[in-house]
């Protein structure tokens, strides 16, 4: 059985982790503290470690040096998740075997997909369309469903739920679930009885501090004939929410109301370790960046032959590099222009712009992405003229692609 160690993760993330991960026969144990982490690391030797970082670094990097020399747990992978952080901090962690880097929210899809990656395994992820929001407002927590249920989401919801109460410190928070959208019938039965399972599972939220917008017959029939769900009320008209949950005062207006009370969200709201949205919500053809995917580096390779290139990218892609490939250096400088590079894999053989072009040009822009130049050029005049025009280090050809991806990251670990 495959084994996960996870570190210092808040109830929400470690619950619904374990959860997920131990429905798919992954086995989870848990640490906190630097001191009760590395013990456990050593002790089950895990296929994965998975820390959650809240602020404080300085045990991150305690971590990850005493693991670093350690035989026996340096080659162990870790998936770190945590705050924005610069992105030469995110590029100097794959010394230490960090393959991710999730910027909190996570998005909890692509998330687990990079946990099976890492495993060697799969996970069933459903990826039923679903649009589930959840916002606070006062002692109100709305949640809003549309499209369909996502097995996934609704599982996350209890989790989200608490999460949400504790931030706020609600201590008898109503529940509005808007369900308008929705056209469901019995083929939904079992999705929809989760929805409010793990709505009822929260011990805050009262069954008859629950109420349910809906038109729908079967949504409707449900609630009313099943005793498990018995002081959930259902509404068919938004004012009637209005007037049982929401003190809005003599005089107000009711769309004032909906615009205050509905549409604004408190600003807790947005600390939340988990999205509960998909990567693949995104529209399609839109392309996630490296904060998304949780891609530790981001590297450009600049090199008009096509085996080089080919062989760079699958030798920076088996640690998870985020690699964009350039056969014309002309390309490449209109491309930095859009988009920023941890680090950059440069010859100085190109026919339309050639790398001692590129490097002054650089140079001028003050760009600061370390550049290894990689090349068949071997006078010294051109090693040392490529090192004075900003180059962090020079590599004459052929080379072993483990030996550029090692070269890559000890450079990338000089910087700072």
């Amino acid at each position: 059985m495959k084994q996960v160690l996870l570190i210092d993760a808040s109830p929400l993330f470690r619950e619904f982790l374990r959860q997920k991960l131990e429905d798919e026969q992954i086995f989870v144990e848990t640490a906190t503290g630097n001191r009760d982490a590395f013990t456990k690391m050593l002790a089950i030797l895990p296929d994965l470690v998975v820390i959650n970082v809240e602020n404080n670094f300085d045990n991150l990097h305690d971590f990850l040096e005493r693991k670093y020399v350690d035989p026996n747990a340096k080659s162990i992978p870790i998936i770190i998740s945590g705050p924005v952080i610069p992105r030469y901090q995110i590029a100097n962690l794959a010394l230490y075997a960090v393959i991710k880097y999730f910027t909190k929210p996570i998005k909890f899809d692509i998330f687990f997909n990079s946990i099976a990656d890492s495993l060697k395994t799969t996970l069933t992820i459903d990826l039923t369309p679903c649009v589930l929001e959840i916002h606070t407002n006062g002692n109100v927590i709305f949640i809003e469903v549309a499209q369909g249920l996502n097995l996934e989401k609704l599982n996350l919801l209890k989790y989200r739920l608490a999460e949400i109460i504790e931030q706020n410190n609600l201590t008898n928070p109503k529940v509005i679930v808007m369900l308008s959208a929705m056209n469901l019938t019995f083929v939904d039965g079992s999705n929809l009885e989760l929805l409010f399972d793990n709505i009822i599972k929260v011990p805050q939220i009262s069954r008859k501090n629950i109420k349910v917008l809906s038109l729908n017959k079967f949504v409707q029939n449900l609630l009313a004939g099943h005793p498990r769900y018995h002081g959930i009320e259902i509404v068919q008209n938004i004012i009637d929410i209005l007037n049982s949950v929401v003190d809005g005062g003599s005089g107000t207006n009711s769309n004032e109301i909906i615009i205050e009370k509905i549409l604004n969200s408190d600003a807790n709201d947005l600390h939340a370790s988990l999205e509960m949205r998909f990567g693949t919500d995104n529209a399609e053809g839109v392309i996630l960046d490296s904060e998304d995917t949780g891609n530790i580096l981001k590297v450009a390779i600049v090199d008009d032959d096509i085996v080089i290139r080919t062989l760079l990218e699958k030798a920076f892609l088996q640690i998870n590099a985020e690699v964009k490939l350039f056969d014309s250096g002309v390309k490449f400088m209109q491309q930095q222009e859009k988009e920023s590079f941890d680090l950059v894999i440069l010859d100085i053989y190109i026919p339309d712009m050639n790398g001692f072009d590129i490097l002054r040009s650089l140079q001028r822009k003050n760009f600061n992405a370390p550049i290894l130049v990689y090349s068949q050029a071997t006078m010294k005049e051109s090693v040392v003229k490529a090192l004075s025009l900003g180059a962090r280090s020079y590599m004459v050809k052929p080379q072993k692609t483990d030996a550029i991806v090692k070269k890559a990251i000890d450079v990338l670990h000089s910087m700072h």
